[in-house]
């Protein structure tokens, strides 16, 4: 063996990825979870080639300002916890700050979300853990995530 050496940030999040994202079926759970933490009444759920080429949810919950949009594709970013006591009596379903980090990390991720339709949304894009593109867009009040080339 070498020597002991620091990871590179794009390694770091490639195996913080594997802990999280297992298959298509840990994606879809994982962003459903984060719809029903938004209070989401509908979401709809959209596949393509089992989940490897495309998986889609989109959800008409509580929505995301531009900034908290790109805080939410970082790690260790999350709204469901403040300090670690709040691990303990937290109620909703994903708390840990990872999930999308960790799937933009390994995949080809669109976050498109809007609180107030009329007022512009945000649309990020992120390839392997690079945010590619942050624009202003027209959206429905919710979110719609597009998951695309899972472990490309």
């Amino acid at each position: 063996m070498g020597k002991i050496i620091h990871l590179d940030e794009m390694t770091i999040n490639q195996i913080a990825a594997g802990e999280v994202v297992e298959r298509p079926s840990s994606v879809v759970k994982e962003l459903v979870e984060n719809a029903i933490d938004a209070g989401a009444k509908k979401i709809e759920i959209y596949l393509t080639n089992g989940g490897r080429q495309k998986i889609q949810v989109v959800d008409d919950g509580a929505g995301m300002d531009r900034e908290d949009a790109l805080l939410a594709v970082e790690r260790h970013a999350t709204s469901k916890i403040r300090k670690f006591e709040d691990l303990q009596h937290s109620s909703t379903l994903g708390f840990r700050g990872e999930a999308l980090a960790s799937i933009a990390a390994v995949s080809r991720l669109t976050l498109q979300t809007a609180v107030d339709p009329a007022v512009p949304g945000t649309r990020v894009r992120v390839e392997g853990g690079v945010v590619q593109a942050v624009e202003p867009v027209g959206a429905p009040r919710g979110t719609n995530i597009s998951v695309e080339n899972l472990f490309f």
